[in-house]
């Protein structure tokens, strides 16, 4: 098992940059690839980046590319989101995941993903 936590979230003005990170403990870090999914009031959870496990391969939704940017330090036991330009409707709670795969897949769906933290809020205001 791991377990997650995220950090990092809180208020910022649209234009502005947050970074998120995600701290995982258990099993070896870099066993796992990983995931960053938001969920606004009202909306579906929405899958926002995911990483490989040696971090060479990202995904990204199409509402982040060009934006956020995800990364991992397996030595550190950490995934980080880097989220620049920030708009109003980036504003969701903020999902840190992890999930053993086989091979190189790379989920991009929240229920290829077996592990999540607790959520760290975003707002962007106007």
């Amino acid at each position: 098992q791991v377990q997650l936590v995220e950090s990092g979230g809180g208020l910022v003005q649209a234009g502005g940059s947050l970074r998120l990170s995600c701290a995982a403990s258990g099993r070896t870090f870099s066993y796992y690839v990983m995931g960053w999914f938001r969920q606004a009031p009202g909306k579906e959870r929405e899958f926002v980046a995911a990483i490989s496990r040696s971090g060479g391969s990202t995904y990204y939704g199409d509402s982040v590319k060009g934006r956020f940017t995800i990364s991992r330090d397996n030595a550190k036991n950490t995934v980080y989101l880097q989220m620049n330009s920030l708009k109003e409707e980036d504003t969701a709670v903020y999902y840190c995941a992890a999930t053993a795969t086989s091979g190189t897949v790379v989920p991009i769906r929240q229920g290829g993903y077996y592990y999540w933290g607790q959520g760290t809020q975003v707002t962007v205001s106007s």
